[in-house]
């Protein structure tokens, strides 16, 4: 059962499926909320509703919390972890509201048009006042590099201003990309015309944009902020606003909310609104049927990118097209190895190393037992399954990786110490799955539904040979690759064919040709 405790766009019940049971309580109510969260699996809250250490004892069979925005509030993550749940959140379903928001505050305030709109609703006609300052040809310096940021800078870019960005995340290379320049925080204040604060609230943005820096700042300065209240000091503002220092001020967040007695409310030059920075149609109904999607995932023991308390946190856009692959990877190494194995270890190379890829690790495991264990695998059993079968895991990153842009790689030890691995990494625009290596031998196949591997020594005739089996058993090959290590050595034949090769009819081909190691991998739904 799923529990809705707030009201959400239609859309969101649509989402979940007809399968979902669904009910409803008033999340404000405690012992409404206390009594209906026994039966439920899953519960989506926002901005009402209290999720803490009472709620969550209340709740045995609970399995996930959805909050249908970006902010956690009201949410014990601490006691949810310690209970086993997961929480996620809808990071991304906001962020072209609150750009367009910052676009809006930045435009109001640099042009006046609050203060010229409530005087001319006084019966003023007055224009003298509230001459402004064009965008164009001045220069934006954006505070944070997320989403939010991203997209402010492409569209104040399109306003024909020069942006420039501090962010000590962020790669000078990534920013080059985007056509921004990184400028420390000092530079930035003293260089720009328009300030746009994009930054998480933590201690070390706490109060950030204090008097030192405003002091730098030009006197004409806009400074937007609709990220989080607190990161610009609101006092040294208001002296700033008020002795012009800074010429205006966009504001949509506040050091206390709600606010409604802050002396920057009583200011010509500032723009305020009540933290709007979400509150679109559109940005509802994403956050909503984003928390559906997540608790979709979660109950089926799915990856849920948007989990803040599985993998870690939020996993970057560029991670997440190698989960798949990794997941898959898992499953070719565990068909190549054929049991259990002590040591498994996750080797990820290249530029998707400068982002957090502890979910690959989960991916990699994930694919490891999906199997081999009876019950299904989740990437939060998945650790759980691996510790109670002795194998310990290892995430190794390097940036560097000569051969391919990104590469994921599967090492492991069996008992009799063998070694297994089998690597892959994606390829073109459309990111195209490729294997390219196993069990050391180097290869170019598409990890396609049904494969087959066959190690044995290199003599004439037995390509051909497999070939000819196969073809009896009414197995069509797909793609072939061959490899060794030296002429008349050891080699591999790696293989995608359209169906399962028959156990055997593997056997007949491990003996016709002398194989030592025959493995087929079946990577669809079922098991191998």
């Amino acid at each position: 059962m799923v529990l809705l405790t707030e009201p959400l766009a239609p859309s969101t019940v649509e989402a979940l499926g007809e399968e979902v049971e669904v009910r409803h309580c008033d999340g404000t109510d405690r012992a409404a909320l206390l009594g209906a969260l026994p039966a439920a699996a899953a519960v989506i809250v926002r901005g009402s509703t209290r999720i803490d250490a009472e709620a969550l004892a209340a709740a045995p069979l609970l399995r996930v919390v959805a909050r249908a925005g970006i902010s956690l509030a009201g949410v014990d993550v601490r006691a949810a972890t310690q209970q086993g749940v997961m929480v996620v959140n809808a990071p991304a379903a906001n962020v072209v509201s609150a750009a367009e928001l910052a676009i809006g505050l930045l435009l109001a305030a640099a042009r006046h048009i609050s203060p010229a709109h409530a005087r001319l609703r006084a019966g003023q006609w007055e224009r003298a006042p509230f001459t402004g300052i064009e965008l164009y040809g001045k220069t934006v310096g954006v505070l944070g590099l997320g989403r939010v940021g991203v997209l402010v800078a492409q569209r104040l870019a399109a306003f024909g201003m020069r942006v420039v960005a501090h962010d000590p995340f962020v790669q000078a290379g990534r920013a080059a990309q985007l056509g921004v320049r990184l400028l420390p925080l000092e530079e930035l204040m003293a260089t720009a015309d328009v300030v746009s604060v994009h930054l998480p609230r933590t201690p070390e943005t706490e109060a950030m944009i204090g008097a030192a820096e405003l002091a730098l700042a030009r006197p004409h300065l806009v400074l937007v902020n609709v990220a989080r209240g607190g990161i610009v000091d609101e006092t040294a503002l208001y002296e700033a606003l008020r002795s012009g220092r800074v010429a205006a001020a966009g504001l949509d967040v506040y050091e206390t909310e709600p606010c409604t007695d802050s002396p920057l409310l009583g200011l010509d030059n500032v723009v305020a609104t009540p933290h709007l920075g979400a509150t679109t149609h559109e940005a509802q109904e994403k956050a909503g049927l984003a928390a559906a999607r997540s608790v979709r995932q979660a109950l089926a023991g799915d990856l849920v990118p948007d989990a803040v308390n599985v993998q870690g946190g939020p996993i970057a856009e560029e991670v997440r097209p190698g989960i798949g692959l990794t997941e898959r990877l898992g499953r070719v190494f565990t068909a190549l190895a054929g049991g259990a194995v002590q040591q498994l270890d996750v080797e990820v190379r290249g530029e998707i190393t400068e982002h957090d890829v502890t979910v690959l690790e989960l991916a990699a495991l994930k694919g490891a037992f999906a199997d081999v264990v009876g019950e299904p695998v989740s990437y939060v059993n998945a650790p759980l399954l691996a510790a109670e079968r002795g194998t310990a895991v290892r995430l190794l990153t390097e940036s560097e990786s000569p051969d391919h842009r990104n590469l994921v790689t599967l090492r492991g030890t069996l008992p009799d110490g063998r070694r297994v691995s089998v690597a892959g990494t994606l390829v073109g625009l459309a990111q195209r799955e490729r294997l390219v290596e196993v069990n050391g031998f180097d290869v170019d196949l598409e990890p396609t539904d049904h494969l087959a591997f066959l190690e044995y020594e290199d003599r004439p005739g037995k390509v051909g040979a497999i070939g000819v089996l196969l073809g009896e058993a009414g197995v069509n090959i797909a793609g072939m690759q061959v490899a060794r290590d030296q002429r008349g050595g050891r080699a591999l034949v790696a293989m995608s064919v359209d169906s399962a090769v028959p156990a055997d009819v593997l056997d007949r081909i491990a003996e016709a040709i002398g194989a030592g190691d025959v493995s087929g991998v079946d990577l669809t739904s079922g098991a191998p």
